[in-house]
């Protein structure tokens, strides 16, 4: 095949452009977010996009769409739809991990249909958590086909995952610069994907219930619901050990004047969890509070490890827990992991720095990063998306930080939902947007906007609420890279690429290039957000189908559906989420992912074709 196109003064910068963009999500140098909002500002510096249209990622169907996803989302979990969801699990799925986990995995995977399945993992980690308890069947059994099955079911709907709300845009925006007298490219429609998404997910649910025993690591069972069991397992997993204990400190101690981080910083130090040297006991206290004579710490470790301790900085061990006895009673507080999840401010910032004692009331006993126990200077280490957070609080507290959109709570805390009566009110606003999304015209940002807007004014969610339901992160980054794909559709750079692409697989059959642009998706969606890879891919897989011949719209859906195949590493955000709740380690992704990653193209390519 020779080539047509030659390289201009424009396409150079593009591909420059292109090239810097690959570079720093991969490396991650800076947050990919920034990351996005630099190439927007470097191409309206460039002149390669026209000024009038460089923000209009930001007023676009696709970024209106994810907002109002997030929002609608949030008034589900709000209500407590998830609880009655789990209870019904419980109730037909009996207690055997055969009935169990296609049972759990199929619901996740339909939910995640309806909302982006990063929220719908968030909302069914504690739902797992609970399943986990009252069937004994292991964590470890539940989380990653849960994961997986999320991602599979946001391919069968087209708002079930950012790169199908994003393909309709890029569609649109191919359209406009095709050539006098070609045909316009068709969008799809809401369910245009759901035969796709629903032998996906089947597929899913098969590969681990048949093979599951193989594939999914052997773990001691963890129990949330009972103190004695939960003790046991935070010792086997995380090497937490030993009970509480209090300390009276005495006139001679040398901790009187330091601070508690200062005395957390002593050698062989026990976990420092209570203080009380005011009127009222207190759990987690602040890394400034101050010691005092006569203060109470309420300390856990060996008994080696406390009496240790307590004769070498002069305090005097308390016979019984007389002061925080309330405070550490099982039915009160208790330990938990917590973690933090995409898009979290506390990403970046260190244990010390984000201040969760203070904050929040809880004290971070050890961090689980991607398999590997941290308990030494956890104060220093700097938080990561996906971290898992072992945790002692109240569970009032502990209620309260499960409310927050920087964590996501994967230990059951006894809670009450916050507005239970409003079920009715989300389930209605829920089922409008979805009527108008099947039965009319409207537009998605518009039908899903009046099921959130319905949402905050009956109050299933204050307006504040619903800002914090938005993930900021995601809308800058999809919004800022709008334009790079517009770019490379109107200096012609996607249509140069896919003609050296072509020269360089030269005449192969139509499926050699499909499972190539597969592949290739498949590829920088594990090395790069999915939505950048979509926006990158997207322009070029259309400009390969005008090259042959194909259908460019097929050739589109096939890329944005194989960004969605992030199973064999740990950096999709759903993986980063259940890793360490699930106690997974990058091997376990790896052996299970590998497979999942070949059968999703054989059977995407293979239902695509019979339907495109």
């Amino acid at each position: 095949m020779e080539s047509g196109l030659t390289l201009t003064g424009d396409m150079v910068l593009v591909l420059v452009v292109l090239t810097a963009t690959i570079g720093l999500f991969v490396s991650e140098l800076i947050r990919v977010d920034i990351a996005a909002i630099l190439v927007m500002v470097v191409i309206g510096l460039l002149g390669l996009v026209p000024a009038t249209e460089l923000f209009n990622g930001f007023a676009s169907n696709a970024v209106l769409s994810i907002i109002a996803v997030m929002i609608l989302g949030a008034g589900l979990d709000r209500t407590g739809v998830m609880t009655v969801v789990a209870a019904y699990i419980l109730k037909i799925g009996g207690n055997t991990a055969s009935k169990i986990v296609p049972l759990v995995s199929g619901t996740v995977g339909m939910i995640s249909g309806m909302m982006q399945n990063v929220g719908a993992t968030a909302l069914f980690m504690p739902v797992m958590s609970r399943i986990s308890t009252r069937t004994k069947i292991p964590l470890s059994r539940l989380l990653m086909p849960m994961g997986f099955c999320a991602i599979l079911g946001g391919t069968s709907t087209m708002v079930g995952s950012s790169p199908l709300i994003l393909l309709n845009d890029l569609i649109e925006n191919a359209n406009k610069s095709l050539p006098p007298g070609v045909a316009t490219l068709e969008t799809f429609q809401l369910f245009d994907v759901l035969p796709v998404g629903l032998a996906l997910l089947t597929v899913g649910i098969l590969y681990f219930l048949l093979g599951g025993k193989y594939l999914l690591p052997e773990q001691k069972e963890k129990s949330t619901g009972t103190p004695a069991k939960t003790k046991t397992y935070f010792a086997d997993v995380y090497g937490i050990k030993g009970d509480v204990y209090e300390l009276l400190v005495t006139v001679d101690s040398p901790l009187v004047g330091m601070k508690i981080s200062e005395a957390e910083k002593i050698e062989s130090a026990p976990i420092l969890l209570a203080i009380r040297n005011t009127e009222e006991p207190r759990l987690a206290p602040p890394s400034d509070e101050m010691i005092w004579v006569g203060t109470i710490l309420g300390v856990m470790g060996t008994r080696d490890i406390v009496g240790r301790f307590a004769l070498d900085n002069q305090c005097r061990v308390q016979p019984r827990l007389r002061t925080f006895g309330g405070l550490f009673n099982a039915s009160r507080a208790g330990i938990s992991e917590v973690v933090i999840p995409p898009g979290s401010k506390f990403v970046g910032q260190t244990v010390g720095d984000a201040r969760l004692r203070k904050r929040y009331g809880i004290s971070v006993l050890a961090i689980n990063r991607r398999g590997e126990i941290i308990t030494d200077g956890i104060r220093e280490m700097e938080l990561e998306t996906g971290d898992c957070l072992v945790s002692h609080s109240t569970w009032r507290d502990l209620s309260a930080v499960s409310r927050e959109r920087d964590f996501i709570v994967a230990t059951e805390i006894p809670k009450e939902e916050q507005r239970p009566h409003k079920v009715a009110h989300a389930l209605v606003f829920f089922a409008i947007s979805i009527s108008m999304i099947v039965f009319t015209d409207y537009r998605l940002s518009i039908s899903l906007l009046v099921g959130a807007m319905g949402m905050v004014l009956t109050g299933v969610l204050s307006m504040d609420e619903a800002y914090s339901a938005v993930s900021w992160k995601t809308v800058f980054l999809l919004a800022s890279l709008i334009p790079l794909g517009g770019a490379m559709e109107r200096t012609g750079t996607a249509a140069w690429i896919a003609q050296e692409i072509m020269v360089i697989l030269g005449d192969v059959p139509e499926i050699a290039i499909q499972i190539a642009l597969a592949v290739m998706a498949t590829v920088f969606s594990l090395v790069m957000s999915n939505v950048g890879a979509t926006t990158i891919l997207v322009p070029i897989a259309v400009s390969i189908a005008f090259a042959t011949g194909a259908n460019p719209t097929m050739y589109a859906l096939i890329v944005a559906l194989s960004t969605s195949n992030a199973f064999i590493l740990p950096t999709h955000q759903v993986n980063a989420l259940i890793m360490g709740p699930g106690g997974y380690r990058v091997a376990d992704f790896i052996r299970a992912g590998s497979g999942m990653s070949l059968i999703f193209i054989i059977v995407m390519l293979t239902v695509v074709n019979l339907l495109f």
